[in-house]
């Protein structure tokens, strides 16, 4: 787990595929949920994640899940499993790629990357919206763990439609010619997926 950059601090080692199961038996049961990640286990929090129920996850839990958020595992799969689900999704995604701590802004981004994917009834606006945000200013400066959240939100939203594919494609071809070492890295590891995209498979 450790090579891998997930925290170990409060972890059994228990791989999620022991933990899989137990969330199918169990099913939605977000009191449950509540208390499983306040534990601050991370195999608590991986069930928590997958037995909370979107629909009546409040802004107020979403905002102190996220802001306790120490892995990029953890972040991810919040992001996957639960918070794209929720009424809030998009709102909570440009309230956090603004914030200024890592894993909370990395958040932000791994919900515009799963927004592309699932969200079949957002406008191509919302994600050109998106695009302009990351060539603006959302790539400079940015940690670890938040460059690489921006380059799967760039990434993903290209695979969306062709016409986001040229859009995503020209916003990494200027991320790749910045001045800022994080930004030409995005911009750069992008362009290499996006250029492969020949044909649009939908």
């Amino acid at each position: 787990m450790a090579r891998y950059g997930i925290s170990t601090e409060n972890a059994f080692g228990v791989p999620d595929t022991a933990i899989r199961p137990i969330a199918r038996r169990l099913g939605h049961d977000h009191a449950l949920a509540l208390k499983l990640w306040d534990t601050r286990i991370r195999e608590a929090r991986v069930l928590a994640i997958s037995v909370a129920d979107p629909a009546l996850m409040t802004s107020r839990e979403m905002d102190r899940w996220a802001r306790q958020i120490d892995s990029w595992d953890i972040c991810d799969g919040c992001a996957i499993h639960l918070f794209r689900k929720s009424p809030l999704a998009w709102k909570k995604a440009w309230m956090w790629s603004r914030r200024k701590p890592e894993f909370v802004r990395r958040l932000g981004f791994a919900m515009f990357a799963t927004l592309a994917v699932h969200d079949k009834t957002a406008p191509d606006k919302q994600f050109v919206e998106v695009l302009d945000f990351i060539q603006r200013n959302a790539a400079s400066g940015a940690k670890k763990y938040e460059r690489k959240g921006v380059n799967w939100a760039l990434r993903q939203i290209g695979k969306r439609n062709p016409r986001l594919l040229r859009k995503a494609t020209t916003v990494s071809r200027r991320l790749a010619e910045s001045e800022d070492a994080g930004a030409r890295w995005i911009g750069k590891d992008a362009l290499r997926e996006l250029l492969r995209r020949t044909t649009y498979s939908g």
